[in-house]
């Protein structure tokens, strides 16, 4: 359809399809028609267009255990970058993302990851490129525009929900749909590790490219077990808040792979890859030496990880028996330990801003005793923190995180039932 087709299907209602996806259908089928009207202002309105949607996500528990192989629980939610898509005839990728500007990839060009500047959204769409490449896979030109709610240092996976769009767009329209969810999550992976300069985990993009609740098990990185869990936390009686104190992610690479590389030094010593397979016994028995060929703080960070890595088999246990209260006791153990072990809460090239620490702060004097519970959010660092927050509740603490934030601070979520989509109208 083109772009009048399109808005008319979308003025009709055809967005009603997508109720399980859209709380509010009228504000969604508005928010669609305007980026076909930003696209063809940009690329011409006498296109073929498609319509596509990956979804942010939220970490549930395990921080920072992707990347060593372990356990995680996540949700996809109900904040979404959507994308209005043209293929074009030409070897060449136009992408302009609300607010900043085009992307120009030369798909000849993709083979090469020193022909894009790392840590920038080029280098995440020839990542992308090449990994449907060296798949032996079709890729293909195409024009594009996307906005998004999933919003940067928000904590709810920019980078990852933009990662998965593009294999989302490459996939349909270039391959007839033929991969899984799950393989465009290790193609994102692979953009950002590869091509990004970021060494993250699975994770994140697993969870935006899969949708639901979701336990997911990376002890085999390859085949990893990812396990839907059916769980409503709205039926528990609780809401999902996430405070963005208005730290920024941005500079904090650094940090980032502080973590994964520190924990590796200790899983080294081992002749391992990585911690998965390394008992807090093996860590203790071996401390004076390790304290010396790494530091205090990488045995900190296995400590937390392999604490962490049973605590979420623990809470997705929970969660299958709708246990709630032994779900939120462990939410509360894992942030506890990122502060204090894994030391993820802010950084220390800037120790003067601490908006998690002040967040976490104020949350427990608010919702301490309330059968709540709270933790930082994410990679850490900067950006979010995530409470689950009683019903009768949930406007008073908002209103109390917006007051010390700034209004809009706090996000009230729901979980997404599907991960990235073709809309179909």
């Amino acid at each position: 359809m083109n772009a009048t087709q399109l808005k008319e299907k979308l003025a009709a209602g055809a967005l009603g399809h997508y109720a399980h996806l859209y709380a509010d259908l009228d504000a969604q089928s508005r928010r669609y028609a305007d980026a076909i009207d930003a696209f063809t202002a940009l690329y011409g309105d006498d296109r073929e267009l498609y319509l596509f949607s990956v979804p942010g996500r939220s970490e549930l528990s395990g921080n920072h255990t992707d990347h060593q192989h372990g356990r995680v629980l996540a949700g996809a939610i109900d904040r979404d970058i959507i994308a209005v898509v043209s293929p074009s005839k030409e070897p060449v990728i136009h992408l302009k993302s609300e607010g900043y500007d085009e992307d120009l990839i030369k798909l000849a060009d993709c083979a090469d990851k020193s022909n894009f500047k790392q840590y920038s959204s080029s280098a995440l769409i020839a990542g992308t490129c090449a990994a449907f490449t060296e798949r032996g896979v079709k890729i293909g030109g195409f024009d594009a525009y996307t906005t998004t709610e999933v919003l940067k240092g928000s904590g709810i996976s920019s980078s990852a929900a933009f990662e998965v769009m593009i294999g989302n767009i490459l996939n349909h329209l270039a391959n007839g749909g033929r991969f899984a969810n799950e393989e465009l999550a290790k193609i994102a992976q692979y953009a950002e590790n590869e091509y990004f300069g970021k060494p993250c985990g699975l994770m994140d993009q697993m969870a935006c490219a899969v949708g639901g609740f979701v336990y997911i098990d990376f002890e085999d990185p390859k085949n990893p077990l990812i396990e839907p869990i059916d769980f409503s936390l709205t039926n528990a009686g609780y809401a999902l808040c996430i405070v963005n104190t208005g730290g920024n992610h941005a500079d904090l690479n650094a940090d980032y792979a502080s973590v994964p590389a520190e924990m590796k030094s200790v899983a080294a010593y081992f002749g391992r890859d990585v911690l998965r397979p390394i008992t807090e016994e093996q860590i203790i028995a071996n401390a004076p030496i390790l304290r010396r060929v790494t530091s205090d703080r990488a045995l900190l960070r296995a400590l937390h990880f392999v604490r962490e890595n049973a605590r979420v088999a623990k809470q997705a246990e929970a969660l299958r028996t709708h246990d709630v209260d032994t779900f939120l006791s462990h939410v509360l153990a894992s942030g506890n330990s990122s502060f204090r072990f894994l030391q993820n809460v802010y950084t220390t090239v800037n120790p003067a801003e601490q908006g998690l620490s002040l967040a976490l702060a104020v949350t427990e004097g608010a919702l301490d005793g309330k059968g709540c519970a709270w933790r930082v959010h994410g990679g850490g660092f900067a950006g979010t923190i995530q409470a689950f927050v009683r019903r009768e509740y949930v406007d008073e603490y908002c209103a109390l995180m917006d007051s010390v934030f700034g209004e809009g601070a706090t996000m009230t979520l729901q979980i997404r039932p599907e991960g990235a989509v073709k809309i179909e109208i």
